[in-house]
């Protein structure tokens, strides 16, 4: 894209900030770290800037952070957009504070994207590099960061075909753009970025997630005061993480399984504690037994539902169950954790929708590590045979282990790379 396209582009983006910032200013998600979003306070230099959006790129940011060895004293500067991203953040400056003597880090909301406010924003870090996890492409950044000639990475690297969709509305803006290398987690991302940046700044890693992923223990009392309510000659099923959206899908999932194995104990977890009242009353209103985790004290009869109003022992539940659904899967809300109770030695059962973790890889349900199903009624019938099946659990672990193990090493090539890029 010509020079002149280029900067009649960002002249045009930094007055729809301009208009934009007043009524952000507005908002009350926003209103925390403000006068750090409109770069009111003045960013710390760094050596590194890492960007980490939100919660997710922030544990992402927490493992390069903790697994960095420079060979010289360093300052690292790590933005995030969200509350949850910045708590992430400020744990870990806790937890390094009397451990990386080679290592200081600040925090600060990642600036607002006017072209104006990012000039100035990279002026003061003045990085050696800068970092961007996962799929955060800003323009402002970008274009201040080349106009800087400070060297631009993407790691962990993401991007959906419908991301890649929007981009191509003008690739040449964003080729002009483009970070000096990416580094995605996938041959699928790797080609995508390829098709907006050019396949020579492109190469694939491990993802960084694959290395936060271990063995899931709990705590031994959990599991006995659990062993105390659920009778081990009676089938445990547990219904984890269950969303809103998909609330009348498991309604007739749970109808479905208990005419077919009546004698089976239901665990119930809901994804938000405010949706309780929601299953009070509908397993009332057909009859099912049903009672909450906190009143219970004594062994379960067979065919109740066990609705968890308590915190802390999901994955004790995985433990003692034979049979685990992961919700937020029926409705296309991305998906929960599946991989929790397939650590716990159970292959989970889960629906069509698991976008938030594609990252995990297909290969995970070719090698029948992983059960996805179409719609209810296929998700009620593969649980019921898992709860009339015998299996190895120790088996399910070690295969597990081996997937994930293989996928291992993104946070060592994370910090392989960033080290050789800072003078």
């Amino acid at each position: 894209m010509p020079g002149r396209m280029q900067t009649a582009a960002l002249c045009f983006y930094k007055a729809a900030w301009k208009l934009a910032i007043p009524i952000l200013s507005r908002n009350k998600r926003l209103a925390e770290g403000l006068f750090q979003r409109k770069l009111e306070r003045k960013l710390p230099k760094a050596d590194i800037w890492i960007q980490a959006a939100s919660a997710g790129e922030s544990y992402l940011a927490q493992s390069i952070l903790k697994s960095l060895k420079p060979h010289k004293p360093i300052h690292v500067l790590v933005t995030s957009n969200t509350r949850q991203g910045m708590d992430i953040i400020s744990t870990t400056i806790t937890d390094m504070a009397s451990k990386k003597k080679t290592i200081s880090i600040s925090s600060a909301y990642f600036p607002f994207d006017s072209p104006g406010i990012m000039r100035q924003a990279v002026k003061e870090v003045s990085p050696d590099i800068m970092v961007l996890l996962e799929s955060d492409l800003w323009p402002g950044l970008l274009s201040a960061l080349k106009t800087a000639g400070i060297k631009v990475l993407v790691i962990n690297g993401r991007m959906a075909e419908k991301s890649l969709r929007h981009y191509q509305i003008w690739p040449s803006f964003w080729r002009n753009l483009a970070p000096d290398h990416t580094y995605a987690v996938s041959h699928e991302d790797a080609f995508r970025f390829g098709v907006l940046f050019g396949k020579n700044r492109v190469s694939v890693m491990s993802n960084i997630k694959f290395d936060k992923i271990t063995s899931t223990g709990t705590h031994p009392e959990i599991i006995e005061s659990l062993k105390r309510i659920l009778p081990s000659n009676i089938p445990f099923l547990v219904l984890a993480s269950v969303r809103k959206e998909e609330e009348s899908l498991i309604l007739k999932m749970i109808q479905k399984i208990l005419a077919d194995q009546p004698k089976t104990v239901i665990g119930l977890f809901p994804r938000h504690m405010h949706r309780l009242l929601y299953w009070q009353k509908s397993l009332s209103k057909i009859s099912i037994p049903w009672q909450y985790r906190s009143k219970t004290n004594a062994p379960v009869k067979p065919g109740t539902v066990l609705v968890w109003d308590t915190f802390g022992e999901l994955a004790a539940s995985y433990q003692l169950a034979k049979a685990a659904f992961v919700g937020g899967s029926l409705a296309p809300a991305g998906g929960q954790n599946f991989l929790e109770p397939l650590m716990c030695g159970i292959i989970p059962v889960i629906g069509p929708s698991w976008f938030n973790f594609y990252w995990v890889g297909r290969q995970i349900v070719d090698l029948k590590l992983l059960h996805m199903v179409d719609d209810w009624e296929k998700a009620a019938e593969r649980l019921i045979q898992a709860l009339q099946a015998t299996f190895s659990r120790e088996n399910v672990r070690n295969a597990a282990f081996s997937y994930i193990k293989q996928r291992q090493g993104g946070t060592r090539k994370a910090c392989e790379v960033i080290l050789h890029n800072i003078s």
